[in-house]
Formats: C-alpha cells, sequence, structure tokens
C-alpha cells in the first residue's frame, strides 16, 4: 500500500528511507541534587538510555519560554500552575500534558505516560515513563 504525500504523488510502501539516530550522549544529570555531575573539573558525559534520562529530567525542571539561550520548544510549563485557582482535577491533567508535551519534542522520545499525578498541599508529584530507542523508563517527579 502507498503511503500519500499529495493526492498526485504517492511514496510506494517500503521506500521510507529514516536514518537511525546516532548513540545519543549528554551530560549526566543528578536528580537528587538537582544539578549536573562533575568529576575532575569536567561534566560527566554519558550516552544511551542514561543521557535520554538526564535530558528528560531538565526538560522537565527547566521552564518554558523563560530562558532566552533555549528554544520555545525546550522546557516545560509547568510553573504556570503555580498560583491559578484551577480546579485538582484541572492542575492535574494541565500537568499531564505540559509534560507530555515537553519530552516528545525529543526524537529520542518515542512515547510518554504520565501517571500517578498528585497533589501534596502545593507540590506536584508523578510518574513519568517513556520509551526510547534504548527501552523504557520512568522518573518519579
Amino acid at each position: 500500500m502507498a503511503r500519500e504525500l499529495f493526492p498526485i504523488y504517492a511514496i510506494p510502501a517500503g521506500q521510507t528511507q529514516q536514518r537511525p539516530l546516532p548513540l545519543y550522549t549528554d551530560v549526566s544529570w543528578d536528580a537528587e541534587a538537582g544539578r549536573e555531575r562533575w568529576s575532575g573539573g569536567n561534566p560527566v558525559i554519558v550516552s544511551g538510555a542514561e543521557a535520554v534520562k538526564s535530558w528528560v529530567w531538565r526538560a522537565i525542571a527547566t521552564e518554558r519560554y523563560k530562558w532566552p539561550v533555549f528554544t520555545w520548544s525546550y522546557g516545560c510549563e509547568l510553573e504556570r500552575l503555580v498560583g491559578y485557582p484551577y480546579r485538582a482535577d484541572t492542575k492535574k491533567s494541565e500537568a499531564v500534558r505540559y509534560v507530555t508535551e515537553a519530552l516528545l519534542v525529543n526524537p529520542y522520545i518515542e512515547s510518554c505516560r504520565v501517571y500517578d499525578v498528585t497533589f501534596d498541599g502545593s507540590t506536584l508529584h508523578m510518574r513519568v515513563e517513556y520509551t526510547t530507542p534504548y527501552g523504557r523508563d520512568a522518573i518519579y517527579v
């Protein structure tokens, strides 16, 4: 079966070319300390699943649109929920949407699922599971 790009142009099935993504490398992130890991005066570089996990932590922790050094597609909008008189269920659903949108911009993240969203006073807690070419992983925010 052919995939149609436009009604008059068709790409025959099996002829779409997707290049495999190169091995992902990034600076290691210490989630408990909320900062990157250093060794001998240099940042620790990790690759594969650990590198994607580091990116996930930073993407969720970085406020979207706030820092001019980042593109507008990077970061999360969770801070928008602070101070607004939304109902709890609305805040939860918005938190899920914000985190999902923040993570799916990364081509190494194939899917994302956010659940167990709870508030402990004004503190938001959630479990974020995501799938990458390196397998599945999860973090607790």
